[in-house]
């Protein structure tokens, strides 16, 4: 089993900062992409930002310029860094890592942590 594990939530004003961690563990041989998505109240689940063990990176229109996902492949860690923060940005922020499991890829997730941004 794999177990995923995000930290670094909270409340912040807007053009506030906030970094989150998530760390990966348990039975990992190899990670595919990982990724952080996010859901605000009464909406869908959206990607926020990905990245390949690679180092390539995506990212959502409405993140560009503001957010940067890293990650740690030694250490099953990714990150994303959360800049000039706006109100909309409000959600909790799912960590999301595609491990290589036989006989196929499998998709972990944690549980999430709450980001409120206050105008």
């Amino acid at each position: 089993q794999v177990q995923l594990v995000e930290s670094g939530g909270g409340s912040v004003q807007a053009m506030g900062s906030l970094r989150l961690r998530c760390a990966a563990s348990g039975n990992i041989f190899s990670i595919n992409a990982m990724g952080w998505y996010r859901q605000a109240p009464g909406k869908q689940r959206e990607l926020v930002a990905a990245i390949t063990s690679g180092g390539s990176t995506n990212y959502a229109d409405s993140v560009k310029g503001r957010f940067t996902i890293s990650r740690d492949n030694a250490k099953n860690m990714v990150y994303l860094q959360m800049n000039s923060l706006k109100p909309e940005d409000t959600a909790v922020y799912y960590c999301n890592a595609e491990v290589n499991t036989m006989p196929f890829p499998t998709d972990y997730w944690g549980k999430g942590t709450l980001v409120t941004v206050s105008s």
